[in-house]
């Protein structure tokens, strides 16, 4: 029996008040104990249980180079995924094989990070947001899919997997690489400013104005071979352009 157990990290939609964090931090620790606690108490346990996280766990770290190995962040996306995380222990300890793939920022057209950019570039207002210096670990839903069946499949495959492509970029080479794609301009940037103002200062940070370079080693080390490993590549596959 093989299992997988998946909650989205999408925290957009309104400021971060205290109940939201609450909410947020609730609905991915507690679903993921419950489930982790259920399968440790079966007779026929599955043999693996893939948990997904976010690559919020590193925190916001500039342009440190980030594997499975690094530390922890001290935001409060990085609390909720230290806990997320956690979890699941009653699983491994119950000799099930756990894999917690720390998932970046997924392209998908029809959700998510990339579908909210969209319209803005297409009407010729897209642009990079604050000093775009922060990066983008991103990674095509293809690969997301490749990589869970990659977890489920490789018995050597455990613990935190990073969930991203091998070429995490800044936030002015994803717009730059928007734009081409979308045979728009991306000269309109976006002041930190107002994005604090519109989301309150965590939020904006911690989504938007903060970042992590993330670098796939354990997918690399287990022989995962990305759909697609580059990011103008995976954005024409994704929006069929």
């Amino acid at each position: 029996m093989l299992l997988i157990h998946h909650s989205s990290f999408i925290a957009y939609g309104g400021r971060w008040t205290a109940e939201k964090k609450r909410r947020i931090r609730d609905s991915r620790v507690k679903s993921t104990k419950l489930l982790a606690e259920t399968l440790a108490g079966l007779r026929e346990k599955p043999k693996v249980l893939v948990s997904a996280s976010a690559i919020g766990f590193y925190g916001n770290r500039g342009g440190e180079l980030l594997h499975e190995e690094s530390a922890s962040g001290e935001e409060f996306l990085s609390e909720v995924c230290r806990e997320w995380e956690k979890a699941a222990l009653p699983a491994s300890q119950a000799g099930i094989r756990v894999v917690h793939l720390r998932i970046g920022i997924v392209l998908a057209a029809e959700g998510g990070a990339l579908a909210q950019m969209l319209t803005p570039f297409k009407l010729g207002i897209g642009g990079r947001m604050g000093s775009g210096a922060q990066y983008m670990s991103w990674v095509a839903l293809d690969d997301v899919v490749g990589i869970i069946k990659h977890a489920l499949n490789e018995e050597q495959v455990r613990g935190p997997v990073n969930t991203v492509a091998p070429a995490p970029v800044t936030n002015a080479e994803f717009t730059k690489a928007m734009g081409r794609v979308l045979s728009r301009p991306a000269l309109l940037p976006m002041p930190a400013f107002a994005l604090r103002l519109a989301l309150g200062r965590e939020m904006a940070d911690s989504l938007l104005l903060g970042g992590a370079r993330v670098e796939p080693a354990r997918l690399k080390a287990t022989g995962y071979q990305f759909a697609y490993p580059e990011l103008e590549g995976a954005l024409r596959h994704v929006l069929k352009e």
